[in-house]
């Protein structure tokens, strides 16, 4: 049947690749909104470590990573089973709540040793949630490393700023 819709644990595969692609730019949107209050002015103010990358390369590295997230969930939410899937979910659930918590707390509060605290958290939610996707399905795992590297650049970075203001 040429207009079948395949489906999934939950529904029509499109709708949930749909949702999980809506899901992680959602917070992209948020934490990045909160990131625009600060970033034109009181981040220019800041002193920075010689290996901070120009500002325009955040957004596309940014868009790229939550990109590769969703697809990532959504590899995991078609391979899994039940439990598995709900522990392996929840992970991701908890890495993109502390991945938005940083931009509020970094640039919306403007706390940086708060922030640099946070973003350890985060980095160990990445961790935990890129070991249970690779168990799940290794192209999960896979589409999550790149954003395990960026998450431990992102915490060096953020504590030399740190160490510098």
């Amino acid at each position: 049947m040429i207009f079948h819709q395949p489906k999934g644990p939950g529904g029509p595969i499109w709708f949930a690749l749909g949702s999980f692609i809506a899901v992680c730019f959602t917070v992209a949107a948020i934490g990045g909104a909160i990131t625009a209050t600060s970033v034109g002015t009181w981040y220019q103010t800041l002193n920075k470590p010689a290996f901070t990358p120009p500002d325009g390369v955040f957004a596309p590295v940014w868009n790229t990573l939550y990109m590769m997230m969703a697809l990532a969930g959504f590899l995991v939410w078609r391979a899994a089973q039940d439990e598995v899937r709900r522990t392996a979910l929840t992970y991701f659930a908890i890495q993109l709540v502390l991945n938005l918590l940083w931009s509020v707390i970094f640039f919306g509060a403007k706390k940086i040793g708060v922030a640099f605290i946070e973003i350890l958290a985060l980095w160990v939610a990445v961790l935990l949630t890129t070991i249970q996707f690779w168990r799940i399905d290794i192209r999960a795992g896979l589409l999550f490393l790149p954003y395990l590297f960026w998450t431990a650049y992102a915490a060096v970075l953020n504590g030399a700023i740190w160490q510098l203001n």
